[in-house]
C-alpha cells in the first residue's frame, strides 16, 4: 500500500463512521502563542479541546502537516541517526469533541488496523496508562486481547500532553510485533490513542475539561513503514526517492556506511522540511520560526558537505518533493518557484559564509591556549559563523587540539534561554465575551456582497466589554445585527464604515471587526437618541468609500499577477493592506525594482483595467480551487470551501474581499513607492482611481512649478537639474579650494599672536569654518614653529567649537586637556583628544576672551615653574 492510498484509506475509513474530514492546517500555529508549529495532528483543535471554540462538527478526521523541531518535541538532533525521527511528517488521526469516548475510539482503532491494513491480530500489543482500569477492560474483555498483550505503562509511556500546559490525558499505544529479525524495533508503536480529559495548567495542577474528547495520532510514514516491509521509514515510497537524490549527487550508495546514510537521510528529511514550511510562509531568518528553518537548511547543506557535495544542491531536490507530494498538497506546486529561490538564496548566502568563517575557525585553533579551544570560542563559530560542529571537530583533530565540548553546550543552553525569554509569537487571541456571543447563536450574515444597505435588527450590543441592553447618545460601543452588509476587516481588507438608524437612533460606523467566526462587531457612537437590543435597524455602509476599497482590493490581485509576470513565478503575497485612500502589497522578491520593471508591471496592470475584463466569483471546495490553479495567499486560514476571484485568464486567487463587477471600474493604477520591509521581502504602495488622479495631478503641478522656477519645459528638466547639479558641485570645489587657500594664506593675518616667555601663543576667531578646517590652521602654525600654543574658536551657523594645539616639543611640559579644562570653565561643552591636540564644542562661545585670559596665565605660571 502507497502512502497516498494509506491517507486516503484512513480518511475515508472514518468519514464512513460520521467523521468530518478536515484539511491540514498550517504549519503555523494560528493561535496557539506556545508553539513554533504545529507539532501534532490535534493543535489545530486545540481550542475546541479546551471549549472556547465551537465547530459544525463533534466527529473530525484528518492528515495534519506536522513539525517537530523545538519545545517538547524536539527532534532535530536525532533525525537521521535514528530509523523513525523526522523533523516533517503527516499524522493521521481522529477526534471526538464531546462525542464518543474511550470505547468507540478503541473499537475503530482495532477495526481499522486488523481490517483495513490486514495487520494479524496475533501481532498486536496495547500499551495503557497503569490507573486507567476503564481502557484495561475495554481492551481485555470488549475487544478480547489476552492480558498478557495489554502494558500497563506509567505516566512518562501512557500520559500525554502537547506542551507544558493544555489538553492531556490517558492513553493507550498499539503496537505491532515485526519479528526478531527487526530487533531492537522488534514492537514498534503506530497508534497512540489519547483520552483527552484535563486541562494542566501553568502551575501544572490538571482540571478536567467541560466534556471528554478523542485526539489519536497515527504517524503515516511509520505505519506505511510496516505494511511496505522497509526496515526504517526512510525507505517508504515518500522518502526514499529523495534519498536516491542525494545518492545520485554525492556518487555514494546508501546502506554501504551508517554515517553516510544518517546525511542521506538528513538530507531526505530535511527537504520535506523546507519545502513545507517555506511554503506556508516561513523565511529563514535570524528568530523565532525563521531561525529554526534557518538550522534545518544549514544542517542538510552540512551532511551534504560531508558526502562531499560542495555546491548549493537543495533548491533541486525541492521540485522532487513536490513532484511527490503534489496529489495531497495542490499548493505545492504554486509555491514550487518561490520556495526554489529562498532555498537557493540561503544556501548561496551560508557557503560564503562558511567561507568566512574557515580563516576565522583557523586562526583560533592556532592561538588555542593548552590545547583546548575553550566553549564560547566554539560557540562563537557555531552560533554567529554557523560553522559546522562537525567540521571544527575535523579541523582540530588535524591540529591536535581539543573542543571544550562542555562549556559549548553550557552557551547553547544560556542561549535557548534567552530565546525562550525573549520568544513572542503574534497571535488572534479571542475575548470571552465574543466566544459567548457565539454560543448564544448571537451570530451575523454577511450580505455585503451584493448590497450596501439592510434593513435588519439589533441582536446584541456591548459597551466597555460588556454586554448591554441599550446605547445611550455620545456612549461608545458595539453593535450586532442579525444580518449586515458592512464588512469586517479581515485578508488585509479594512471593516466597512457608516450608519445604523433605528426608529429611536442614530450609531455611527467607525470600524467593523470579526473577532470570531460569524460574530461582526461595528463600532462606533451613538450619535442620536439611543439604540436598544431587539430594535429594527437599517445599516447603510459608506458607498463611496467601499468603492474605493473595492478598486484598490481588485487591483491588488491584477498587482500581484503582474510581479509574477515581470519577475517570475518565485513572487508571492507576503501580506497587504487595502485601505480606502491606498493599497500595501508586500511580496517575496531578493533585489529593488528597476525603474522599467516597475514600469511594466503598471503597464500590465492598467492595460487589464483599459481591457474592463468581467471579475467573477466562484464558491467551490479548496482542493478543487488549488488544482484548478487558483493562488492562496500565506498569512491567510481556509475553510474547506472557498471563495474563487477571477480575472479572465490573468489571475486567479483566493479571496473573500468585495471587488469591482469589471477592471474597468478601477479606472487607473499607479505605483507610489518600492521598497523592502525585510530579508527577501519588498512593498510597494499604491493609489487607484480618484486618488491615483488626485496624486498624479499634483505630481504634475509640482513638476510645472519646478520646471518654471528653472525657465525650462518640463521635457527639458531632467537635463536642466542635471547641468544644476554640475555647477553646485564645481562651485562646492571652488569654494573648498579658496577656503584652503584663506586658511594656508593670508588667512592667517586674522589670527592674533603673542609672546608668552618661551611660548608664541596664537589665537582667534574663525567664522564658517568646520573643525577638520581648524586642524588645517593648526598644523600649518606647528608646523612653523616649534613653541606654538594654538587656540581658536570656529563658528558656522548654530555650531560652535574650539581647539587647542601645541608643538610636540611644548606637549611634553603642558597638556592639552589641561587648557581644556579652562576652556570647558568658561565656554562649558568640552572635547577629547590627545596630550598636544584637543577639540570639541562649546556652548557659550561668548566666554572666549575670558578663557583666552585665563589660558595666558596659565602658560605664563607653568613656564615660570619651569625656569625656576
Amino acid at each position: 500500500m502507497s502512502g497516498h492510498e494509506l491517507r486516503e484509506l484512513f480518511l475515508s475509513f472514518f468519514e464512513k463512521k460520521g467523521h468530518t474530514r478536515v484539511k491540514s492546517a498550517s504549519l503555523i500555529p494560528e493561535s496557539d502563542p506556545t508553539l513554533l508549529f504545529v507539532n501534532a495532528g490535534m493543535v489545530p483543535f486545540k481550542n475546541v479541546f479546551l471549549g472556547i471554540e465551537k465547530r459544525p462538527y463533534t466527529r473530525a478526521v484528518s492528515c495534519q502537516k506536522c513539525l517537530r523541531v523545538s519545545g517538547k518535541h524536539n527532534d532535530l538532533e536525532s533525525v537521521g541517526y535514528t530509523s523513525r525521527h523526522h523533523t516533517f511528517f503527516e499524522m493521521l488521526g481522529n477526534f471526538s469533541f464531546g462525542d464518543y469516548f474511550k470505547k468507540e475510539a478503541i473499537e475503530y482503532a482495532w477495526e481499522f488496523v486488523v481490517e483495513e491494513l490486514k495487520i494479524p491480530k496475533e501481532r498486536l500489543y496495547v500499551s495503557v496508562f497503569k490507573e486507567d482500569e476503564e481502557a484495561f477492560s475495554i481492551w481485555r474483555d470488549h475487544i478480547g486481547l489476552p492480558e498478557e498483550r495489554i502494558w500497563r505503562l506509567g505516566e512518562e509511556d501512557n500520559f500525554w500532553q502537547m506542551g507544558e500546559t493544555g489538553p492531556c490525558g490517558p492513553s493507550s499505544e498499539i503496537y505491532v510485533d515485526r519479528g526478531p529479525e527487526y530487533e531492537p524495533e522488534r514492537y514498534l508503536e503506530i497508534w497512540n490513542l489519547v483520552f483527552m480529559q484535563y486541562n494542566r495548567d501553568e502551575k501544572g495542577q490538571l482540571h478536567p475539561l467541560p466534556k471528554p474528547n478523542i485526539d489519536t495520532g497515527m504517524g503515516l510514514e511509520r505505519v506505511a513503514s510496516v505494511l511496505q516491509g522497509t526496515k526504517t521509514n526512510y525507505e517508504i515510497d515518500l522518502i526514499r526517492p529523495l534519498i536516491a537524490f542525494g545518492e545520485e549527487l554525492s556518487g555514494i550508495a546508501y546502506g554501504s556506511h551508517f554515517e553516510k546514510d544518517s546525511s542521506l537521510r538528513v538530507i531526505a528529511d530535511h527537504l520535506r522540511a523546507l519545502t513545507f514550511a517555506i511554503s506556508d510562509g516561513v523565511l529563514p531568518s535570524n528568530a523565532g520560526r525563521g531561525y529554526v528553518i534557518r538550522r534545518i537548511l544549514r544542517r542538510a547543506l552540512r551532511h551534504g558537505y560531508r558526502l562531499g557535495i560542495q555546491e548549493p544542491f537543495l533548491h533541486k531536490g525541492v521540485e522532487l518533493v513536490v513532484e511527490i507530494m503534489k496529489e495531497p498538497y495542490p499548493e505545492l506546486v504554486q509555491s514550487l518557484s518561490f520556495v526554489k529561490s529562498v532555498v537557493r538564496g540561503e544556501e548561496e548566502r551560508f557557503i560564503n559564509t562558511l567561507r568566512k568563517g574557515l580563516p576565522v575557525a583557523e586562526e583560533l585553533l592556532e592561538k588555542a591556549e593548552g590545547g583546548v579551544l575553550s566553549g564560547r570560542e566554539v560557540f562563537t563559530l557555531y552560533d554567529t559563523y554557523g560553522f559546522p560542529l562537525d567540521l571544527l571537530e575535523d579541523m582540530a583533530r588535524e591540529k591536535g587540539i581539543r573542543l571544550d565540548m562542555e562549556g559549548f553546550e553550557r552557551e547553547m543552553e544560556e542561549q535557548r534561554e534567552r530565546a525562550r525569554k525573549h520568544f513572542k509569537i503574534e497571535t488572534k487571541e479571542v475575548k470571552p465575551i465574543y466566544e459567548h456571543l457565539k454560543e448564544i447563536g448571537k451570530t451575523s450574515t454577511f450580505v455585503g456582497y451584493e448590497e450596501t444597505k439592510k434593513d435588519t435588527h439589533v441582536i446584541a450590543l456591548i459597551r466597555e466589554g460588556e454586554l448591554v441592553s441599550e446605547l445611550r447618545a455620545g456612549e461608545r460601543g458595539e453593535v450586532f445585527l442579525k444580518e449586515t452588509p458592512f464588512y469586517a476587516e479581515r485578508g488585509g481588507q479594512v471593516g466597512d464604515t457608516g450608519i445604523i438608524r433605528t426608529k429611536e437612533g442614530l450609531f455611527v460606523v467607525e470600524d467593523t471587526q470579526s473577532p470570531t467566526e460569524g460574530i461582526i462587531a461595528h463600532i462606533g457612537y451613538v450619535k442620536e437618541g439611543f439604540i436598544k437590543v431587539g430594535d429594527g435597524a437599517y445599516a447603510h455602509i459608506d458607498e463611496e468609500r467601499r468603492e474605493d476599497i473595492k478598486r484598490n482590493h481588485t487591483a491588488t490581485h491584477l498587482l500581484h499577477s503582474a510581479l509574477r509576470e515581470v519577475l517570475g513565478d518565485h513572487v508571492r503575497q507576503a501580506g497587504s493592506l487595502v485601505a480606502d485612500r491606498y493599497l500595501r502589497f508586500d511580496f517575496t522578491h531578493f533585489q529593488a525594482l528597476t525603474e522599467e520593471e516597475i514600469r511594466k508591471v503598471e503597464e500590465l496592470v492598467n492595460l487589464q483595467i483599459i481591457k474592463n475584463q468581467p471579475v467573477m466569483a466562484e464558491e467551490m471546495d479548496y482542493q478543487s480551487a488549488i488544482k484548478s490553479g487558483a493562488i492562496a495567499i500565506f498569512e491567510e486560514k481556509y475553510g474547506e470551501r472557498v471563495r474563487v476571484l477571477s480575472v479572465g485568464d490573468f489571475s486567479k486567487e483566493l479571496c473573500g474581499g468585495t471587488h469591482v463587477s469589471r477592471t474597468g471600474d478601477i479606472g487607473y493604477f499607479m505605483i507610489v513607492s518600492e521598497s523592502s520591509v525585510g530579508a527577501g521581502v519588498r512593498r510597494i504602495m499604491a493609489k487607484t482611481g480618484r486618488w491615483a488622479v488626485q496624486h498624479a495631478f499634483e505630481e504634475r503641478r509640482l513638476l510645472k512649478e519646478v520646471s518654471q522656477s528653472l525657465g525650462v519645459s518640463p521635457e527639458d528638466l531632467p537635463q536642466a537639474v542635471q547641468k544644476l547639479l554640475s555647477e553646485i558641485k564645481e562651485k562646492d570645489r571652488e569654494i573648498e579650494r579658496l577656503k584652503q587657500k584663506l586658511l594656508t594664506g593670508d588667512g592667517l593675518s586674522g589670527i592674533k599672536r603673542e609672546e608668552l616667555g618661551e611660548v608664541e601663543l596664537y589665537y582667534g576667531v574663525l567664522e564658517g569654518v568646520e573643525p577638520k578646517d581648524m586642524l588645517v590652521v593648526a598644523d600649518r602654525i606647528r608646523n612653523n614653529s616649534q613653541r606654538a600654543v594654538v587656540f581658536l574658536l570656529g563658528r558656522r551657523e548654530d555650531k560652535a567649537f574650539f581647539l587647542i594645539a601645541l608643538s610636540r616639543e611644548l606637549s611634553v611640559r603642558l597638556s592639552a586637556k589641561e587648557l581644556g579644562a579652562v576652556v570647558s570653565k568658561h565656554m562649558g561643552g568640552g572635547g577629547g583628544g590627545r596630550d598636544d591636540l584637543l577639540q570639541g564644542g562649546v556652548k557659550a562661545p561668548e566666554g572666549f576672551e575670558k578663557a583666552l585670559e585665563e589660558l595666558k596665565a596659565v602658560i605664563i605660571s607653568k613656564f615660570m615653574e619651569v625656569r625656576r
